[in-house]
């Protein structure tokens, strides 16, 4: 990978906005599904 850190841009690129926007917005949901129906073969 590269060797710049995602930190220390000083300004950040409008496609890694999006994605990482995204990443948080499908992580949220993911989190949401899990919790209102857990994972097949998880208890608890």
């Amino acid at each position: 990978m590269s060797g710049t850190d995602f930190k220390d841009l000083d300004e950040v690129p409008e496609k890694v906005a999006q994605t990482a926007a995204m990443l948080a917005c499908n992580s949220a949901h993911l989190a949401r599904m899990l919790k209102a129906d857990q994972y097949p073969g998880t208890s608890g």
